[in-house]
């Protein structure tokens, strides 16, 4: 069984994550949820434990129709691409002169060992932010724990304040963490662009024998 499977099933006896599957259980029967159920955990189960090289980590899934399937900033093929990916997409153009690609997909990263991961697994549609305080916190960050005594080293690119939070749960030396303001249109001028993180976790891969990430998205 895979880590992150075993990490499900634990969580999953505790207090908190009964109360969270109640709720959730009940908002997908009343209500339109994203991403779609058999999506939720789809970032654990595209980038098992093990291959986990590089840690982007967000905030809640996007609650517009269509948009959200699992994975953190990445939206399904045929959806427009969304202002933060797009300016995730000039950085890595202007620090690796990747092309910009005609979509948001971002599956190739994560079957590299990027693990997309959104702090909040669920949302109700066009209402941003209502899941939150609900127990996916707890689950997330618990991940994040795990990732954290991995023996191998892991980039964590922690974008805007939310995700800065995390940084007291990455204790271990071998990791390396990289900050900036989030790649949003409201944000980006702060840290964001020019930041070459993609750059710098390439070769913190390297310097550690480790396959570089091929952050160019294909064109579909």
């Amino acid at each position: 069984m895979s880590r992150f499977k075993e990490i499900i099933e634990e969580e999953s006896q505790k207090e908190y994550y009964k109360k969270l599957h109640e709720f959730v259980d009940n908002e997908y029967k009343t209500k339109t949820i994203y991403p779609p159920r058999e999506n939720i955990f789809f970032a654990l189960k595209n980038t098992p434990y093990e291959y986990v090289k590089v840690v982007i980590i967000g905030q809640d899934p996007y609650h517009g129709e269509g948009e959200a399937h699992g994975m953190c900033f990445s939206v399904n093929p045929g959806i427009p691409v969304p202002p933060s990916l797009q300016n995730i997409y000039k950085e890595i153009h202007r620090d690796l002169g990747c092309k910009i690609p005609n979509n948001g997909y971002l599956l190739k990263w994560a079957r590299q060992g990027v693990l997309l991961l959104n702090s909040v697994l669920t949302v109700e549609k066009d209402k941003p932010a209502s899941h939150q305080g609900k127990g996916w916190e707890i689950f997330t960050d618990r991940i994040i724990e795990e990732i954290n005594k991995k023996n191998t080293p892991v980039v964590f690119l922690l974008w805007g304040k939310f995700a800065k939070q995390k940084q007291a749960l990455i204790t271990n030396p071998k990791h390396l963490i990289l900050t900036s303001s989030h790649p949003s249109p409201f944000s980006v001028r702060y840290g964001f662009e020019g930041c070459s993180h993609f750059s710098k976790t390439n070769d913190f891969l390297a310097l550690n024998d480790m396959a570089r990430i091929d952050w160019q998205i294909d064109d579909i």
